[in-house]
């Protein structure tokens, strides 16, 4: 089996940074939406028909942190597939590594969305296609 998961290295930023020197809970949700923004936009095989330009939407996120993690000019990696391909919505699934050690798992409930009508839309054929290249279980399910 090939591996389905897209890595991206995602910097951290001074401000990142907590009272407690390490990096604030919330800055890992901004993280896991670079490595969104990297696989579905960023890459250059993407077109219009391809990728997911057409308009998605933040239905929910879930996120655990397994340690902290502390500034480093170093970025972290992130790894993203997805999961649960369905008519409308789908998940995408994370985990973040410092210095190559698990530090955060997350996934958010995406809904593809048509901004000119302001409703949910259904995934079109070529969307599938390119979803299907990043699909796996996450573990344990």
């Amino acid at each position: 089996m090939t591996d389905v998961r897209h890595t991206v290295a995602v910097p951290m930023r001074w401000s990142d940074m907590d009272a407690y020197q390490h990096i604030n809970n919330v800055a890992f949700l901004g993280y896991f939406e670079m490595a969104r923004v990297d696989l579905f936009f960023d890459q250059p095989t993407h077109d219009e028909k391809t990728g997911l330009r057409r308009g998605i939407v933040v239905a929910s996120h879930e996120i655990a942190y397994k340690r902290p993690v502390l500034y480093d000019a170093d970025p972290l990696q992130v790894q993203i597939w997805v999961s649960g391909v369905r008519a409308a919505a789908f998940t995408c699934h994370y985990e973040l590594f410092d210095h190559g050690r698990l530090a955060v798992t997350g996934s958010t409930l995406l809904v593809t969305f048509d901004f000119a009508l302001d409703r949910p839309r259904r995934l079109t054929p070529e969307e599938k296609t390119f979803l299907s290249c990043y699909h796996d279980e996450p573990a344990g399910a």
